[in-house]
Protein backbone atom coordinates (compact mmCIF):
# COMPACT_ATOMS: atom_id res chain seq x y z
CA UNK A 1 0.00 0.00 0.00
CA UNK A 2 1.50 3.23 -1.15
CA UNK A 3 1.05 6.69 -2.30
CA UNK A 4 4.26 8.05 -4.30
CA UNK A 5 5.46 11.12 -6.15
CA UNK A 6 7.50 10.10 -9.52
CA UNK A 7 8.68 12.32 -12.09
CA UNK A 8 6.27 12.53 -15.50
CA UNK A 9 2.94 13.70 -15.63
CA UNK A 10 0.27 11.24 -15.09
CA UNK A 11 -2.41 9.36 -12.36
CA UNK A 12 -1.99 5.65 -12.35
CA UNK A 13 -4.07 3.27 -9.79
CA UNK A 14 -2.31 -0.11 -9.37
CA UNK A 15 -4.87 -2.93 -8.03
CA UNK A 16 -6.46 -0.87 -5.79
CA UNK A 17 -9.24 -1.39 -2.64
CA UNK A 18 -11.07 0.99 -0.51
CA UNK A 19 -13.61 0.11 2.14
CA UNK A 20 -15.29 2.36 4.39
CA UNK A 21 -15.25 1.71 8.44
CA UNK A 22 -18.50 -0.21 8.64
CA UNK A 23 -16.97 -2.54 5.36
CA UNK A 24 -19.08 -1.23 2.79
CA UNK A 25 -16.71 -2.32 -0.21
CA UNK A 26 -16.12 0.84 -2.86
CA UNK A 27 -13.20 -0.84 -4.88
CA UNK A 28 -12.03 -3.90 -5.50
CA UNK A 29 -8.45 -4.25 -7.82
CA UNK A 30 -9.32 -0.96 -9.61
CA UNK A 31 -6.78 -0.13 -11.97
CA UNK A 32 -6.58 2.87 -14.07
CA UNK A 33 -3.69 5.41 -15.93
CA UNK A 34 -5.00 9.07 -16.66
CA UNK A 35 -2.56 11.02 -18.96
CA UNK A 36 -2.19 14.18 -19.89
CA UNK A 37 -5.68 16.59 -21.16
CA UNK A 38 -9.08 16.98 -19.90
CA UNK A 39 -11.08 14.07 -18.06
CA UNK A 40 -14.45 13.80 -16.92
CA UNK A 41 -14.76 11.42 -14.22
CA UNK A 42 -18.47 10.44 -14.46
CA UNK A 43 -20.86 7.91 -12.49
CA UNK A 44 -24.21 7.40 -10.78
CA UNK A 45 -24.13 8.96 -6.87
CA UNK A 46 -22.67 6.59 -4.68
CA UNK A 47 -20.29 4.83 -7.12
CA UNK A 48 -16.98 6.33 -5.23
CA UNK A 49 -16.22 9.44 -7.62
CA UNK A 50 -15.55 11.61 -4.86
CA UNK A 51 -13.53 8.77 -2.91
CA UNK A 52 -12.03 8.34 -5.83
CA UNK A 53 -10.44 11.86 -6.21
CA UNK A 54 -9.65 11.70 -2.79
CA UNK A 55 -7.43 8.92 -2.99
CA UNK A 56 -5.53 10.16 -5.40
CA UNK A 57 -5.04 12.96 -3.93
CA UNK A 58 -3.76 10.97 -1.00
CA UNK A 59 -6.39 12.19 1.52
CA UNK A 60 -7.66 8.83 1.87
CA UNK A 61 -5.59 5.42 2.53
CA UNK A 62 -6.61 2.42 0.12
CA UNK A 63 -6.37 -0.84 2.23
CA UNK A 64 -4.81 -2.34 -0.69
CA UNK A 65 -2.93 -1.35 -3.92
CA UNK A 66 -0.68 2.10 -4.72
CA UNK A 67 -1.66 5.27 -6.44
CA UNK A 68 1.62 6.73 -8.10
CA UNK A 69 1.24 10.65 -9.12
CA UNK A 70 3.91 12.04 -11.60
CA UNK A 71 4.52 15.65 -10.69
CA UNK A 72 2.64 17.96 -8.02
CA UNK A 73 -0.94 17.70 -7.58
CA UNK A 74 -3.64 20.00 -6.28
CA UNK A 75 -6.60 18.99 -5.31
CA UNK A 76 -10.40 20.91 -5.18
CA UNK A 77 -12.81 18.89 -2.40
CA UNK A 78 -16.97 19.25 -3.33
CA UNK A 79 -17.16 20.43 0.56
CA UNK A 80 -14.66 23.39 0.64
CA UNK A 81 -14.31 25.47 4.25
CA UNK A 82 -12.05 28.53 4.16
CA UNK A 83 -11.37 30.34 7.48
CA UNK A 84 -13.03 33.64 7.12
CA UNK A 85 -11.08 35.31 9.18
CA UNK A 86 -7.79 34.85 6.98
CA UNK A 87 -6.77 37.68 4.18
CA UNK A 88 -7.00 36.54 0.13
CA UNK A 89 -3.22 36.78 -0.04
CA UNK A 90 -3.49 33.95 3.17
CA UNK A 91 -6.10 32.08 1.39
CA UNK A 92 -4.49 31.93 -1.93
CA UNK A 93 -0.55 30.87 0.11
CA UNK A 94 1.66 34.07 -1.13
CA UNK A 95 1.20 36.41 2.70
CA UNK A 96 4.68 35.64 2.97
CA UNK A 97 6.26 35.95 -0.60
CA UNK A 98 4.59 38.93 -0.38
CA UNK A 99 5.75 40.47 2.89
CA UNK A 100 9.36 39.54 1.80
CA UNK A 101 8.72 41.63 -1.27
CA UNK A 102 7.46 44.77 0.53
CA UNK A 103 10.03 44.75 2.82
CA UNK A 104 12.82 44.15 0.13
CA UNK A 105 10.91 46.97 -2.11
CA UNK A 106 11.51 48.95 1.54
CA UNK A 107 15.20 48.38 1.42
CA UNK A 108 15.60 45.52 4.06
CA UNK A 109 18.39 43.31 2.82
CA UNK A 110 17.57 40.25 5.56
CA UNK A 111 18.58 37.04 3.91
CA UNK A 112 15.29 35.74 5.24
CA UNK A 113 13.26 37.57 3.01
CA UNK A 114 15.06 36.67 -0.58
CA UNK A 115 14.92 32.82 0.51
CA UNK A 116 11.11 33.44 0.96
CA UNK A 117 10.79 35.16 -2.21
CA UNK A 118 12.96 32.92 -4.18
CA UNK A 119 12.35 33.65 -7.88
CA UNK A 120 8.71 34.77 -7.20
CA UNK A 121 9.23 38.80 -7.95
CA UNK A 122 5.93 39.11 -9.89
CA UNK A 123 3.93 36.72 -7.56
CA UNK A 124 1.80 39.94 -6.85
CA UNK A 125 0.79 40.20 -10.78
CA UNK A 126 0.06 36.57 -11.00
CA UNK A 127 -2.00 36.20 -8.24
CA UNK A 128 -4.13 39.20 -9.69
CA UNK A 129 -3.76 38.49 -13.18
CA UNK A 130 -5.21 34.80 -12.12
CA UNK A 131 -7.58 36.08 -9.92
CA UNK A 132 -8.59 38.63 -12.69
CA UNK A 133 -9.04 35.18 -15.18
CA UNK A 134 -11.52 33.66 -12.33
CA UNK A 135 -13.46 37.10 -12.45
CA UNK A 136 -12.74 38.65 -9.28
CA UNK A 137 -10.75 41.48 -10.71
CA UNK A 138 -12.62 43.99 -7.77
CA UNK A 139 -11.39 41.37 -4.80
CA UNK A 140 -8.25 42.72 -3.09
CA UNK A 141 -5.12 41.14 -1.60
CA UNK A 142 -5.30 42.16 1.88
CA UNK A 143 -9.09 41.92 1.88
CA UNK A 144 -11.12 39.34 4.58
CA UNK A 145 -12.18 35.48 2.86
CA UNK A 146 -15.53 36.31 5.44
CA UNK A 147 -16.30 39.74 3.38
CA UNK A 148 -16.50 37.16 -0.03
CA UNK A 149 -19.74 35.12 -1.52
CA UNK A 150 -19.74 31.39 -1.15
CA UNK A 151 -19.22 31.04 -4.61
CA UNK A 152 -15.95 33.38 -4.58
CA UNK A 153 -14.55 31.52 -2.46
CA UNK A 154 -14.61 28.68 -4.23
CA UNK A 155 -13.13 30.40 -7.46
CA UNK A 156 -10.60 31.91 -4.45
CA UNK A 157 -9.26 28.57 -3.51
CA UNK A 158 -9.38 27.57 -7.33
CA UNK A 159 -7.20 30.77 -8.21
CA UNK A 160 -4.51 29.36 -5.47
CA UNK A 161 -4.21 25.85 -6.74
CA UNK A 162 -3.86 27.10 -10.26
CA UNK A 163 -0.91 29.62 -9.02
CA UNK A 164 0.78 26.80 -7.22
CA UNK A 165 1.26 25.44 -11.10
CA UNK A 166 0.29 21.78 -10.44
CA UNK A 167 1.11 18.81 -12.63
CA UNK A 168 -2.04 17.76 -11.45
CA UNK A 169 -5.23 19.09 -11.22
CA UNK A 170 -8.45 17.47 -9.44
CA UNK A 171 -11.54 19.06 -9.45
CA UNK A 172 -14.80 17.87 -7.33
CA UNK A 173 -18.33 19.34 -8.63
CA UNK A 174 -16.57 22.61 -9.00
CA UNK A 175 -19.71 24.60 -9.78
CA UNK A 176 -21.98 23.59 -7.55
CA UNK A 177 -22.69 27.09 -5.70
CA UNK A 178 -21.79 29.13 -8.85
CA UNK A 179 -23.77 32.01 -10.29
CA UNK A 180 -23.43 31.89 -14.01
CA UNK A 181 -21.10 34.39 -14.31
CA UNK A 182 -18.89 32.35 -12.13
CA UNK A 183 -19.49 29.15 -13.97
CA UNK A 184 -18.48 30.73 -17.02
CA UNK A 185 -15.11 31.96 -15.97
CA UNK A 186 -14.69 28.82 -14.34
CA UNK A 187 -15.01 27.32 -17.58
CA UNK A 188 -12.60 29.61 -19.31
CA UNK A 189 -10.21 27.99 -17.04
CA UNK A 190 -10.85 24.24 -17.73
CA UNK A 191 -10.48 25.64 -21.53
CA UNK A 192 -7.35 26.91 -20.93
CA UNK A 193 -5.38 24.09 -19.57
CA UNK A 194 -3.08 23.14 -21.70
CA UNK A 195 -0.65 20.95 -19.71
CA UNK A 196 -0.85 18.20 -17.25
CA UNK A 197 -3.33 16.21 -16.00
CA UNK A 198 -6.72 17.63 -15.19
CA UNK A 199 -9.81 14.92 -13.64
CA UNK A 200 -13.14 16.93 -12.82
CA UNK A 201 -15.96 15.38 -11.20
CA UNK A 202 -19.27 16.71 -12.24
CA UNK A 203 -22.69 16.70 -13.60
CA UNK A 204 -22.56 20.27 -15.31
CA UNK A 205 -23.08 19.27 -18.88
CA UNK A 206 -21.64 22.30 -19.97
CA UNK A 207 -18.64 21.56 -18.11
CA UNK A 208 -18.17 18.17 -19.20
CA UNK A 209 -18.66 19.42 -22.81
CA UNK A 210 -15.26 20.93 -22.28
CA UNK A 211 -12.88 17.86 -21.33
CA UNK A 212 -11.15 15.52 -24.21
CA UNK A 213 -12.66 12.49 -22.87
CA UNK A 214 -14.74 10.81 -20.30
CA UNK A 215 -14.07 7.93 -17.93
CA UNK A 216 -17.00 6.41 -16.25
CA UNK A 217 -17.01 4.64 -13.00
CA UNK A 218 -19.63 1.76 -12.79
CA UNK A 219 -19.44 -1.46 -10.26
CA UNK A 220 -15.63 -0.44 -9.45
CA UNK A 221 -14.49 -0.30 -12.90
CA UNK A 222 -13.75 2.82 -15.32
CA UNK A 223 -14.73 2.78 -19.07
CA UNK A 224 -13.21 5.47 -21.45
CA UNK A 225 -15.16 7.07 -23.94
CA UNK A 226 -13.24 10.15 -26.19
CA UNK A 227 -14.87 13.24 -26.27
CA UNK A 228 -17.25 15.35 -24.46
CA UNK A 229 -20.85 14.74 -22.84
CA UNK A 230 -23.14 14.89 -26.09
CA UNK A 231 -20.12 12.16 -27.66
CA UNK A 232 -20.49 9.87 -24.33
CA UNK A 233 -24.21 10.56 -24.37
CA UNK A 234 -24.20 9.14 -27.79
CA UNK A 235 -21.65 6.26 -27.15
CA UNK A 236 -23.44 5.05 -24.61
CA UNK A 237 -27.00 5.22 -26.70
CA UNK A 238 -25.73 3.02 -29.07
CA UNK A 239 -23.90 0.51 -26.61
CA UNK A 240 -27.51 0.51 -24.85
CA UNK A 241 -29.35 -0.04 -28.31
CA UNK A 242 -26.49 -3.05 -29.04
CA UNK A 243 -27.29 -4.61 -25.51
CA UNK A 244 -31.39 -4.59 -25.68
CA UNK A 245 -30.73 -6.15 -29.57
CA UNK A 246 -28.15 -8.99 -27.42
CA UNK A 247 -30.74 -8.88 -24.35
CA UNK A 248 -34.26 -10.00 -27.18
CA UNK A 249 -31.58 -12.34 -28.79
CA UNK A 250 -30.58 -14.01 -25.57
CA UNK A 251 -33.79 -14.25 -24.14
CA UNK A 252 -35.18 -15.84 -27.73
CA UNK A 253 -32.50 -18.49 -26.98
CA UNK A 254 -33.47 -19.39 -23.11
CA UNK A 255 -36.94 -19.92 -24.78
CA UNK A 256 -35.71 -21.99 -27.50
CA UNK A 257 -33.55 -24.07 -25.29
CA UNK A 258 -36.80 -24.48 -23.08
CA UNK A 259 -38.62 -25.62 -26.16
CA UNK A 260 -36.10 -28.21 -27.14
CA UNK A 261 -35.35 -29.53 -23.73
CA UNK A 262 -38.90 -30.09 -22.81
CA UNK A 263 -39.01 -32.12 -26.51
CA UNK A 264 -36.14 -34.16 -25.69
CA UNK A 265 -38.07 -34.92 -22.15
CA UNK A 266 -41.20 -36.05 -24.34
CA UNK A 267 -38.82 -37.62 -27.04
CA UNK A 268 -37.29 -39.99 -24.31
CA UNK A 269 -40.06 -41.03 -22.40
CA UNK A 270 -41.88 -42.36 -25.23
CA UNK A 271 -38.90 -43.96 -26.78
CA UNK A 272 -38.66 -45.59 -22.92
CA UNK A 273 -42.45 -46.59 -23.34
CA UNK A 274 -42.47 -47.84 -26.52
CA UNK A 275 -38.93 -49.92 -25.61
CA UNK A 276 -40.83 -51.48 -22.79
CA UNK A 277 -43.97 -52.25 -25.09
CA UNK A 278 -41.75 -53.97 -27.21
CA UNK A 279 -40.32 -55.82 -24.58
CA UNK A 280 -43.17 -57.34 -23.46
CA UNK A 281 -44.49 -58.50 -26.81
CA UNK A 282 -41.07 -60.12 -27.93
CA UNK A 283 -41.01 -61.71 -24.18
CA UNK A 284 -37.69 -60.79 -24.29
CA UNK A 285 -35.12 -62.37 -21.23
CA UNK A 286 -35.18 -60.06 -18.24
CA UNK A 287 -31.42 -59.73 -18.44
CA UNK A 288 -31.79 -58.75 -22.48
CA UNK A 289 -34.95 -56.04 -21.48
CA UNK A 290 -32.93 -54.75 -18.16
CA UNK A 291 -29.79 -54.19 -21.02
CA UNK A 292 -31.98 -52.33 -23.05
CA UNK A 293 -33.44 -50.34 -20.23
CA UNK A 294 -29.68 -49.13 -19.15
CA UNK A 295 -28.79 -48.15 -22.44
CA UNK A 296 -31.88 -46.35 -23.01
CA UNK A 297 -31.97 -44.84 -19.88
CA UNK A 298 -28.03 -43.58 -20.39
CA UNK A 299 -29.14 -42.20 -23.84
CA UNK A 300 -31.95 -40.28 -22.67
CA UNK A 301 -30.04 -39.04 -19.26
CA UNK A 302 -26.99 -37.87 -22.23
CA UNK A 303 -29.78 -35.86 -24.04
CA UNK A 304 -31.39 -34.20 -21.58
CA UNK A 305 -27.83 -33.53 -20.31
CA UNK A 306 -26.90 -31.77 -23.24
CA UNK A 307 -30.25 -29.67 -23.66
CA UNK A 308 -29.96 -28.65 -19.91
CA UNK A 309 -26.33 -27.37 -20.42
CA UNK A 310 -27.21 -25.33 -23.23
CA UNK A 311 -30.23 -23.99 -21.34
CA UNK A 312 -28.07 -23.30 -18.50
CA UNK A 313 -25.37 -21.58 -21.17
CA UNK A 314 -28.19 -19.48 -22.27
CA UNK A 315 -29.45 -18.38 -19.12
CA UNK A 316 -26.04 -17.32 -18.19
CA UNK A 317 -25.73 -15.41 -21.58
CA UNK A 318 -29.24 -13.62 -20.72
CA UNK A 319 -27.76 -12.47 -17.42
CA UNK A 320 -24.91 -11.00 -18.92
CA UNK A 321 -26.89 -8.99 -21.80
CA UNK A 322 -29.49 -7.84 -18.54
CA UNK A 323 -26.21 -6.71 -16.82
CA UNK A 324 -25.51 -4.70 -19.67
CA UNK A 325 -28.98 -2.75 -19.61
CA UNK A 326 -28.81 0.35 -17.65
CA UNK A 327 -31.73 0.83 -14.70
CA UNK A 328 -32.54 4.36 -15.30
CA UNK A 329 -35.79 4.32 -13.27
CA UNK A 330 -37.78 6.87 -12.86
CA UNK A 331 -39.88 8.35 -10.18
CA UNK A 332 -43.68 8.29 -10.81
CA UNK A 333 -45.91 9.76 -7.87
CA UNK A 334 -49.51 10.52 -7.67
CA UNK A 335 -49.91 13.47 -5.55
CA UNK A 336 -53.13 14.80 -6.28
CA UNK A 337 -54.17 16.93 -3.06
CA UNK A 338 -50.90 19.48 -3.78
CA UNK A 339 -52.73 20.95 -6.57
CA UNK A 340 -54.47 24.30 -6.18
CA UNK A 341 -57.00 26.19 -7.95
CA UNK A 342 -55.07 28.64 -10.68
CA UNK A 343 -56.68 32.64 -9.18
CA UNK A 344 -55.46 31.24 -5.72
CA UNK A 345 -52.85 33.32 -3.74
CA UNK A 346 -50.30 31.33 -1.99
CA UNK A 347 -47.61 33.40 -1.50
CA UNK A 348 -47.59 37.41 -0.81
CA UNK A 349 -44.50 39.66 0.09
CA UNK A 350 -44.93 43.06 1.22
CA UNK A 351 -41.72 45.63 1.16
CA UNK A 352 -39.78 42.95 2.54
CA UNK A 353 -35.94 43.33 3.41
CA UNK A 354 -33.53 40.84 4.30
CA UNK A 355 -31.00 40.10 6.69
CA UNK A 356 -28.50 39.07 4.54
CA UNK A 357 -28.53 39.68 0.59
CA UNK A 358 -29.13 42.67 -1.51
CA UNK A 359 -32.75 42.94 -0.83
CA UNK A 360 -34.39 46.13 0.02
CA UNK A 361 -37.52 46.31 -0.90
CA UNK A 362 -39.36 43.02 -2.00
CA UNK A 363 -43.02 42.91 -2.73
CA UNK A 364 -44.29 39.87 -4.80
CA UNK A 365 -47.57 37.97 -5.44
CA UNK A 366 -48.13 34.22 -6.08
CA UNK A 367 -51.25 32.74 -7.53
CA UNK A 368 -51.98 29.19 -8.41
CA UNK A 369 -49.75 26.70 -9.49
CA UNK A 370 -47.03 28.62 -10.87
CA UNK A 371 -43.48 27.68 -10.92
CA UNK A 372 -41.10 30.05 -10.11
CA UNK A 373 -37.66 30.37 -11.24
CA UNK A 374 -35.53 33.01 -8.28
CA UNK A 375 -32.34 33.35 -10.11
CA UNK A 376 -29.29 36.07 -8.99
CA UNK A 377 -25.68 36.40 -8.39
CA UNK A 378 -23.44 34.58 -5.30
CA UNK A 379 -24.34 37.00 -2.56
CA UNK A 380 -27.93 37.87 -3.65
CA UNK A 381 -29.68 36.48 -0.46
CA UNK A 382 -31.19 33.79 -2.12
CA UNK A 383 -31.02 31.46 0.45
CA UNK A 384 -31.93 33.85 2.84
CA UNK A 385 -35.26 34.44 1.04
CA UNK A 386 -36.44 31.42 0.73
CA UNK A 387 -35.45 30.81 4.85
CA UNK A 388 -37.31 34.13 5.40
CA UNK A 389 -39.92 32.99 3.77
CA UNK A 390 -40.17 29.72 5.49
CA UNK A 391 -40.23 31.24 8.56
CA UNK A 392 -36.53 30.31 9.95
CA UNK A 393 -35.43 33.71 9.37
CA UNK A 394 -36.83 37.03 10.52
CA UNK A 395 -36.67 39.74 7.94
CA UNK A 396 -35.20 43.30 8.77
CA UNK A 397 -38.89 44.70 8.11
CA UNK A 398 -41.89 43.73 5.87
CA UNK A 399 -44.19 41.25 6.09
CA UNK A 400 -43.48 37.47 3.90
CA UNK A 401 -46.80 35.17 4.57
CA UNK A 402 -47.79 31.52 2.68
CA UNK A 403 -51.15 31.23 2.53
CA UNK A 404 -51.25 27.14 1.79
CA UNK A 405 -49.12 23.92 3.34
CA UNK A 406 -45.30 24.98 2.39
CA UNK A 407 -42.06 22.85 2.30
CA UNK A 408 -39.11 23.55 2.23
CA UNK A 409 -35.64 21.30 1.06
CA UNK A 410 -32.36 23.15 1.57
CA UNK A 411 -29.37 22.19 -0.22
CA UNK A 412 -28.37 20.85 3.23
CA UNK A 413 -30.84 17.99 3.03
CA UNK A 414 -31.26 18.27 6.69
CA UNK A 415 -34.58 17.44 6.98
CA UNK A 416 -33.50 13.55 7.16
CA UNK A 417 -32.58 12.19 10.69
CA UNK A 418 -30.01 9.81 9.98
CA UNK A 419 -30.61 7.68 12.71
CA UNK A 420 -34.14 6.43 11.39
CA UNK A 421 -35.16 4.54 8.26
CA UNK A 422 -36.65 5.90 4.98
CA UNK A 423 -40.22 5.14 5.87
CA UNK A 424 -39.57 6.40 9.93
CA UNK A 425 -38.38 9.71 8.20
CA UNK A 426 -40.87 10.22 6.06
CA UNK A 427 -43.55 9.21 8.66
CA UNK A 428 -42.09 11.50 10.96
CA UNK A 429 -43.70 14.43 8.36
CA UNK A 430 -46.76 12.94 7.17
CA UNK A 431 -48.47 12.06 10.71
CA UNK A 432 -51.70 10.24 11.05
CA UNK A 433 -50.72 8.56 7.43
CA UNK A 434 -50.92 4.84 7.75
CA UNK A 435 -47.36 3.12 7.02
CA UNK A 436 -49.45 1.15 4.12
CA UNK A 437 -49.73 4.18 2.38
CA UNK A 438 -46.13 5.70 3.18
CA UNK A 439 -44.29 2.14 1.82
CA UNK A 440 -46.88 2.36 -1.23
CA UNK A 441 -45.15 5.85 -2.08
CA UNK A 442 -41.86 4.87 -1.25
CA UNK A 443 -42.13 2.83 -3.79
CA UNK A 444 -43.12 4.99 -6.21
CA UNK A 445 -39.65 6.78 -5.09
CA UNK A 446 -37.67 3.31 -5.29
CA UNK A 447 -37.40 2.79 -2.21
CA UNK A 448 -38.91 -0.52 -2.66
CA UNK A 449 -39.51 -3.53 0.31
CA UNK A 450 -36.38 -3.83 2.22
CA UNK A 451 -34.97 -0.64 1.07
CA UNK A 452 -37.25 1.24 2.75
CA UNK A 453 -35.59 0.24 6.52
CA UNK A 454 -32.72 1.55 5.42
CA UNK A 455 -31.01 4.02 8.24
CA UNK A 456 -31.05 7.76 6.69
CA UNK A 457 -27.20 7.82 7.61
CA UNK A 458 -26.24 4.68 4.84
CA UNK A 459 -27.92 5.97 2.12
CA UNK A 460 -25.59 7.33 -0.83
CA UNK A 461 -25.79 10.78 -1.90
CA UNK A 462 -28.52 10.12 -4.87
CA UNK A 463 -30.34 8.06 -2.34
CA UNK A 464 -30.15 10.68 0.56
CA UNK A 465 -31.98 13.17 -1.87
CA UNK A 466 -34.67 11.02 -3.13
CA UNK A 467 -34.95 10.24 0.32
CA UNK A 468 -35.34 14.35 1.21
CA UNK A 469 -37.49 14.55 -1.41
CA UNK A 470 -39.98 12.22 -0.28
CA UNK A 471 -40.22 13.40 3.21
CA UNK A 472 -40.85 16.81 1.72
CA UNK A 473 -43.48 16.11 -1.14
CA UNK A 474 -45.36 13.04 0.90
CA UNK A 475 -45.78 15.35 3.94
CA UNK A 476 -49.06 16.18 5.44
CA UNK A 477 -50.78 18.19 4.95
CA UNK A 478 -49.58 17.98 1.08
CA UNK A 479 -47.44 21.03 0.75
CA UNK A 480 -49.32 23.02 -1.93
CA UNK A 481 -46.17 25.71 -2.25
CA UNK A 482 -43.04 23.68 -2.54
CA UNK A 483 -39.43 25.02 -2.43
CA UNK A 484 -36.17 23.72 -2.93
CA UNK A 485 -32.48 25.66 -2.57
CA UNK A 486 -30.34 24.39 -5.46
CA UNK A 487 -31.55 20.93 -5.59
CA UNK A 488 -29.41 19.58 -8.52
CA UNK A 489 -26.07 20.18 -6.33
CA UNK A 490 -24.06 16.82 -6.55
CA UNK A 491 -26.77 15.31 -8.43
CA UNK A 492 -25.69 12.64 -10.97
CA UNK A 493 -27.56 13.31 -14.27
CA UNK A 494 -30.26 10.09 -13.69
CA UNK A 495 -31.26 11.77 -10.26
CA UNK A 496 -31.70 15.32 -12.05
CA UNK A 497 -34.07 12.82 -14.35
CA UNK A 498 -35.84 11.50 -11.13
CA UNK A 499 -36.40 14.98 -10.16
CA UNK A 500 -37.33 16.48 -12.77
CA UNK A 501 -40.16 13.28 -13.49
CA UNK A 502 -41.05 13.84 -9.71
CA UNK A 503 -42.02 17.62 -9.96
CA UNK A 504 -43.95 16.94 -13.02
CA UNK A 505 -46.45 15.02 -10.95
CA UNK A 506 -46.55 18.26 -8.08
CA UNK A 507 -49.51 20.05 -8.83
CA UNK A 508 -48.92 22.96 -6.58
CA UNK A 509 -46.92 25.97 -6.80
CA UNK A 510 -43.04 25.70 -7.01
CA UNK A 511 -40.31 28.35 -5.98
CA UNK A 512 -36.90 27.18 -7.18
CA UNK A 513 -33.44 28.58 -6.42
CA UNK A 514 -30.95 27.29 -8.70
CA UNK A 515 -27.89 28.45 -11.11
CA UNK A 516 -29.18 25.22 -13.65
CA UNK A 517 -30.57 27.13 -16.04
CA UNK A 518 -31.19 23.75 -17.95
CA UNK A 519 -32.99 22.06 -15.01
CA UNK A 520 -34.66 25.04 -14.81
CA UNK A 521 -36.38 25.29 -18.68
CA UNK A 522 -36.89 21.20 -17.95
CA UNK A 523 -39.36 21.43 -15.25
CA UNK A 524 -41.68 24.11 -16.76
CA UNK A 525 -40.61 27.42 -15.02
CA UNK A 526 -43.73 30.40 -16.01
CA UNK A 527 -41.91 33.20 -14.42
CA UNK A 528 -38.35 34.10 -13.66
CA UNK A 529 -37.22 36.39 -10.99
CA UNK A 530 -34.13 38.00 -10.80
CA UNK A 531 -32.92 38.96 -7.28
CA UNK A 532 -31.15 42.23 -6.41
CA UNK A 533 -31.99 45.10 -4.33
CA UNK A 534 -36.01 44.08 -5.46
CA UNK A 535 -37.25 41.43 -6.84
CA UNK A 536 -37.61 41.67 -10.95
CA UNK A 537 -39.23 39.94 -13.38
CA UNK A 538 -37.36 38.71 -16.19
CA UNK A 539 -37.30 36.23 -18.66
CA UNK A 540 -35.47 32.50 -19.65
CA UNK A 541 -33.55 34.68 -22.66
CA UNK A 542 -32.81 37.46 -20.59
CA UNK A 543 -31.57 35.43 -17.72
CA UNK A 544 -28.22 34.23 -19.15
CA UNK A 545 -27.51 37.20 -20.81
CA UNK A 546 -27.93 39.45 -17.21
CA UNK A 547 -25.68 37.20 -14.77
CA UNK A 548 -23.70 36.39 -17.33
CA UNK A 549 -22.23 40.02 -16.86
CA UNK A 550 -19.44 40.71 -14.62
CA UNK A 551 -21.80 43.75 -13.48
CA UNK A 552 -25.01 41.88 -13.28
CA UNK A 553 -27.36 42.41 -10.73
Amino acid sequence: MAHTTVPGTSVTCSALSFQWPDGTPVFDGLSLTIGRGRTGLVGTNGTGKSTLLRLLAGRLRPARGTVTVGGTLAHLPQNLTLDTTLRVDQALGIARRRAALRAIEAGEVDEAHFEALGDDWDVEERALATLGSLGLDGIGLDRAVGEMSGGETVLLRLAALLLERPDVLLLDEPTNNLDLFARRRLYEAVDSWRSGVLVVVSHDRELLERVDRVAELRSGAVSWYGGGWSAYQEAVATQQEAAARTLRAAEADVRRQKRELEETHIKVARRQRQSKKLDAQRRAPRIVAGERKRSAQESGDKLRGLHEGRLEEARERREEAADAIRDDAEIRVSLPHTAVPAGRTVLSLDGLRLRHGRLREGTLKVHGPERIALVGRNGAGKTTLLRTLTGELAPLSGEARAWVPLRFLPQRLDVLDGELSVAANVARTAPGVTDQHIRAQLARFLFKGARAEQRAATLSGGERFRAALAATMLAAPAPQLLMLDEPTNNLDTASVRQLTGALDSFQGALLIASHDLPFLRSVGITRWLLLGEELQETSAEEVEELLAAPDAV
